[in-house]
């Protein structure tokens, strides 16, 4: 007798998604897709190999949260604050729309009110596992539309909590009443909970890192850590919020501490361990069948979540005033089926609001939609149609401000100046130096609170999406001395090095970048110099070094 029955079922699982991961990898496909298509092979409605499913998806849950608390790691409570504008106004537009216009069209084809409400819900939600890590392996977390993403899936997921007590209203298990008080208790609780992760940040962690520190065990710091990520998420899952919030509660916790960069690295290989398993787990929902006893259906939902929950996720970020390039890559960032409209469905099939037949052609074309987004998300940046389509919406909303520089006066007839691509640190301290040194310039920025901030010092500092060669010509590019790229947009910048150039082939282009890797290709887009960080910081080390050897 198998004393450990699930262990072989693990092996199976680990064997086979790492040799189809492989061979996918090897023809440039997403190794997430290859997790998707093993969980799909293995699972219930592929071979059936995997007998101790639940035990897989358990295991899987592990990785969401330790993805979740790495992803909070990277954004402190200072970062959080900076994009809160974003995640209330942004995430709340895009739900909003849409819930209603799925809503609009469910009752159009004859289902009931409550259904197409519970639909709306699914629909709204998108996949924070799956983007966060797409973005995180891109270096597109802090870009623009990595900010607006980010910031909504934050939205998104606060929202779960109470879609998911609306449910058993929707289904009539629930009065009005009774249904009222426990969302309003549900939000309370929530609102406990994210006030005590400020009250831990401040007062309590630091000096338990502090003191775990003292140790100098590895030993004991992994499993401090593994239990604040592992504790958060097991305290919000108990007052009513998901087990990723928690996690990525937690892991802001961490850092805000001198200790998260540490963290970080000792979390990484249990993160992507038990991550994998969390997409095959996925992968496991999909019903191949389907795409052939109702291929319309799952054609049409999955034109749903990649086509219209992408063009309603664009026209939010546009109502937010973002450029039509951020507004594009941010509707095909947020277009896909959520991990958690797993779990409503799990709810209103138990609530009696939808059969298993009427949610199951929903989650196939959700795994699919999930399967895709990695690839989409890759390509996306190569394609500008769908910002050519958004021009004249752009200007409707009066997106750009870099055109008010023709209008502004004494910087009408500027030139000879720099022009500065990204208003952050970087940017900042240079436009002091130009400014000190009376030289003349324009920066354009994406960020509204850099713009802001420049504008406050009465710098010119200008919104606009400098990838576009409109962007570039109201800057006056043509009849500038020097251009710098500073922004944190991988993608982008090689854009922007397309349109200076076409707006100005002589002007020198100096642009940074983290990795030593990317210098010949930049140089190869355009560019005129190249500064390194990496070679930098080395050659700072050095000088330090020297210096205390002296």
């Amino acid at each position: 007798m198998e004393a450990f029955p699930f262990l072989g079922d693990l092996v199976i699982v680990v064997t086979v998604s790492a040799g189809i991961a492989l061979f996918l990898n090897r023809i440039k496909i997403p190794i997430i897709a290859g997790f998707l298509v093993a969980g799909a092979l293995l699972g219930p409605h592929g071979l059936a190999l995997v007998r101790s499913q639940s035990f897989i998806e358990k295991l899987s849950e592990v990785g969401v949260v330790l993805l979740l608390f790495t992803i909070g790691l990277e954004f402190s409570l200072q970062r959080i604050k900076d994009i809160f504008r974003q995640a209330a106004l942004g995430g709340l537009a895009q739900i909003v729309l849409t819930v209603f216009v799925t809503y609009a069209i469910a009752r159009s084809i004859g289902v009931s009110a409550s259904q197409s409400l519970f639909y709306g819900f699914l629909f709204a939600l998108s996949s924070t596992a799956v983007v966060l890590r797409a973005l995180a392996e891109r270096g597109e977390s802090d870009a623009p539309h990595g900010r607006f993403i980010i910031g909504t899936l934050i939205f998104q997921d606060l929202c779960v909590v109470p879609m998911v007590l609306v449910i058993p209203l929707l289904a009539g298990g629930q009065s009005i009443t009774e249904g009222t008080i426990q969302i309003t208790y549900a939000m309370l609780k929530a609102a406990g909970m994210i006030t005590g992760t400020f009250v831990l940040a401040r007062f309590i962690v630091p000096r338990v890192f502090a003191a775990v520190d003292a140790s100098q065990s590895r030993e004991i710091f992994l499993l401090t850590v593994i239990c604040l990520c592992l504790g958060t998420a097991w305290l919000t899952s108990m007052v009513g919020l998901s087990l990723a919030l928690g996690a990525f509660l937690s892991g802001m916790i961490v850092a805000d501490t001198e200790y998260g960069h540490r963290a970080m690295g000792d979390v990484l290989p249990l993160r992507d361990a038990f991550l994998s398993l969390f997409f095959v787990s996925l992968g496991m929902l999909f019903d191949g069948r389907l795409l052939v006893e109702k291929p319309l259906t799952v054609a049409l939902l999955l034109a749903g979540f990649l086509l219209l929950k992408g063009l309603l996720a664009t026209l939010s970020a546009m109502i937010m005033r973002f450029p039509a390039r951020v507004a594009w890559l941010a509707g095909v960032g947020l277009a896909q089926f959520s991990e958690f409209g797993f779990v409503l469905t799990g709810v209103a099939v138990e609530s009696g609001l939808a059969g298993q037949s009427d949610v199951q052609p929903v989650l196939t074309a959700g795994v699919i939609s999930i399967c895709v987004t990695p690839m989409l998300l890759k390509l996306a940046p190569h394609f500008s149609a769908g910002e050519r389509i958004l021009a004249p919406l752009e200007r409707l909303l009066g997106v750009k401000g870099i055109d008010t520089l023709d209008k502004a006066g004494p910087h009408h007839s500027i030139k000879d100046h720099v022009v500065l691509v990204g208003y952050g640190v970087a940017g900042q301290r240079s436009a002091e130096e130009l400014k000190a040194r009376n030289v003349p310039f324009v920066a354009v920025e994406l960020n509204s609170k850099n713009v802001r901030s420049g504008r406050g010092k009465d710098f010119p500092v200008f919104y606009g999406d400098a990838s576009s060669p409109e962007a570039l010509r109201h800057a006056h590019l043509h009849k500038a001395r020097l251009m710098l790229v500073m922004i944190n947009d991988p993608q982008a910048v090689y854009r922007i090095l397309d349109s200076a150039r076409l707006v100005a082939k002589d002007v020198p282009i100096l642009v940074r970048t983290h990795y030593a890797l990317d210098r010949d290709r930049l140089m190869k887009a355009g560019a005129t110099d190249v500064i390194v960080e990496e070679i930098e910081a080395a050659h700072a080390i050095v000088r330090k070094m020297l210096a205390y050897m002296d």
